[in-house]
């Protein structure tokens, strides 16, 4: 008679997540079924026999984003047009995290967010976790208009958000940083493809892992409109812009910060800020999911210039 083996427990702590990250434990169902009832029928046993998300279908995503949102978060109203990118909540608040930990300090924030997008998730969590005040700038007039719906829909988030439209959508900072301003970190999460057949096959490649199918006609699971994820030159070109122009801006603020989803790109993105001379640079790797990205942070301040920036 074989000995049947066990199935390996698998660990209830999302480790790879920031230790002040909300969801590190796995998703209590029920609870986020209370507070969005219609995710209810988007639930299905995975290949471990658990109930669970499923995370293909681009409908169950955003319930369950708002189900996080509602539940962790006090966010009770967070709606925007189903064409538009919906974020995974964890991988997000995990940035916000260790912008908190990168400024050591969270008294009277400003944090710029570059591409608030209609979601406003970013202003969202910096609120709700460090009462941040937030400058949040998009190429995109409607996306704006949604977001500040959003704001207004919540009582805990009124008069914490400056909205900026960037009328050139060649541009970063130019327009968007104003001469007095006094910004504690910028961040932003650059569109990924350089073209939308880039984009269909990076989406095709992410449905048939979640599910083990190929298919030819795919729906992004977390949606997204053409500036959100592609803009010309990729990701590589997008940071390469923020670099050049972050020179222009060197006391309006602390520190400059990107995401950066394609390790390949780190070279570049290093030798361009020596270029510049930026007076520090630091690389902080995250983790969520099976997914591994990090942030390039930099500043031009000296280590006693940010002393002082912190002082002031």
């Amino acid at each position: 008679m074989k000995e049947q083996k066990e199935t390996p427990e698998r660990s209830k702590i999302k480790t790879n997540l920031h230790p002040r990250n909300k969801n590190r434990e796995q998703y209590d169902l029920a609870e986020l079924i209370e507070e969005i009832p219609k995710l209810k029928k988007h639930i299905k046993p995975n290949k471990y026999g658990e109930d669970s998300i499923r995370f293909s279908d681009p409908a169950a995503v955003k319930l369950l984003n708002k189900a996080l949102l509602s539940n962790y978060y006090g966010i009770k109203n967070w709606d925007f047009p189903d064409t538009n990118l919906c974020p995974p909540i964890p991988g997000r608040a995990d940035y916000i995290h260790y912008m908190s930990d990168l400024l050591e300090e969270n008294n009277d924030i400003t944090c710029l967010d570059i591409g608030v997008g209609s979601n406003c998730i970013y202003p969202i969590l910096g609120i709700s976790e460090y009462q941040w005040n937030f400058i949040a700038s998009d190429v995109n007039a409607d996306a704006i208009i949604c977001a500040k719906e959003i704001i207004k829909a919540n009582p805990t988030l009124k008069g914490k958000v400056k909205f900026r439209l960037q009328k050139d959508e060649n541009k970063i900072f130019k327009g968007i940083i104003k001469p007095k301003d006094k910004i504690d970190v910028s961040i932003c999460n650059p569109p990924f493809h350089a073209s939308k057949k880039e984009a269909l096959k990076g989406s095709m490649r992410k449905v048939r892992n979640l599910t083990g199918k190929r298919s030819k006609k795919i729906q992004l699971n977390f949606s997204g409109m053409v500036n959100e994820l592609i803009c010309e030159g990729g990701e590589k070109q997008f940071i390469q812009n923020m670099i050049i122009e972050s020179v222009n801006y060197t006391e309006n603020c602390l520190w400059f910060t990107t995401l950066v989803s394609n390790e390949k790109n780190l070279n570049r993105i290093y030798s361009s800020l020596e270029k510049i001379e930026a007076s520090e640079v630091k690389t902080i790797n995250m983790g969520t999911g099976n997914k591994i990205s990090r942030i390039v942070a930099w500043t031009f301040l000296t280590k006693k210039e940010q002393k002082e920036w912190k002082k002031n």
